[in-house]
């Protein structure tokens, strides 16, 4: 896998999506390798064009010299649990070429926009040698904002005519991007949605020598517009050099805190409860024989007890 083999790279993924035991056994002896890569976050939302965007850009860098990985964080199938892979499909453009290396993860239900595996993922192709990686959110809605948590770098993508351009402005989503991008620019109403984000920026109080999140204008089914919006993000990086260990650690603290969540939830529900004590609690909340924090505070104080 460090050296790069697609097949060891996507085995390595299939452990850590399967949440199987090996699977930390990898992130273990991976972690020294990571921290080389730069984790570029696409989001937005449904039919902004987020999959075709990423394969234009993943082109661009490619004949810019960067070696690619890209995460495309895909519905959740009903029947199977498994990824809708149609983000894979679109960027069948790429799979000849050994430096890019595209994986398609199914939410499993995961809130936020991002599978949970997401950033042990990103790990593996930092470690892999990938010099970009690229996060492709879900697109299932306004409140995907796990992505400024996971990526170096958050681009928010648009698109004209997608609805009321002041409610959209008012999304969390709005609130996360380090570029904005309004996509389809060939459609009527592009010059307006510029309008209605420029007009948003007015109102907020960007500090002496602070990046001001600009608007790039694509079409990412011809190519227009790709190149600047290369250009921007290599003009972030630069600009941001002095926060990015800021937003590492922040990444990291956000990864340790959800283990930890994830850990001792496993401990209480197996090691400190008995079986079907947990449904049990939860009846007795709904049914207001106790209070969930009388609930919390019992199991937390038993689960001390037993070291």
């Amino acid at each position: 896998m460090l050296t790069g083999d697609t097949r060891a790279i996507a085995r390595a993924i299939s452990l850590i999506e399967d949440e199987a035991p090996a699977a930390a056994d990898v992130i273990r002896a991976i972690f020294p390798r990571t921290g080389h890569a730069y984790l570029i976050g696409v989001t937005g939302p449904p039919g902004a064009g987020k999959s075709t965007l990423v394969d234009r850009l993943t082109a661009e860098t490619r004949a810019a010299g960067e070696t690619v990985g890209v995460i495309a964080v895909d519905p959740t199938s009903p029947f199977t649990g498994g990824a809708i892979l149609g983000d894979r499909l679109r960027m069948q453009a790429h799979a000849a070429d050994p430096d890019v290396f595209i994986r398609s993860m199914a939410t499993r239900g995961h809130l936020g926009g991002l599978a949970r595996a997401t950033i042990d993922v990103a790990a593996v192709l930092d470690a892999a040698g990938k010099s970009l990686v690229v996060i492709e959110t879900v697109g299932v809605g306004q409140d995907e904002v796990d992505i400024v948590r996971s990526a170096d770098i958050s681009i928010v993508i648009l698109v004209p005519g997608a609805g009321d351009d002041v409610q959209a402005l008012k999304a969390g989503i709005m609130e996360i991007a380090d570029i904005f991008v309004v996509n389809k620019a060939d459609r009527d109403g592009a010059d307006r949605a510029v309008t209605s984000i420029e007009s948003n920026l007015a109102l907020q109080a960007f500090a002496d020598g602070e990046w001001r999140p600009p608007i790039v204008k694509t079409e990412a089914t011809t190519g227009r517009g790709i190149p600047e919006l290369w250009q921007t993000i290599q003009r972030f990086r630069t600009h941001s050099a002095g926060v990015h260990e800021r937003r590492l650690q922040a990444r990291n603290e956000f990864r340790l805190r959800e283990l930890l969540t994830e850990r001792l939830m496993d401990h209480i529900e197996h090691r400190v409860l008995s079986p079907g004590e947990f449904d049990d609690l939860v009846r007795r909340i709904a049914s207001r024989e106790v209070d969930p924090y009388t609930a919390a505070a019992d199991v937390l104080r038993r689960t001390l007890n037993r070291g």
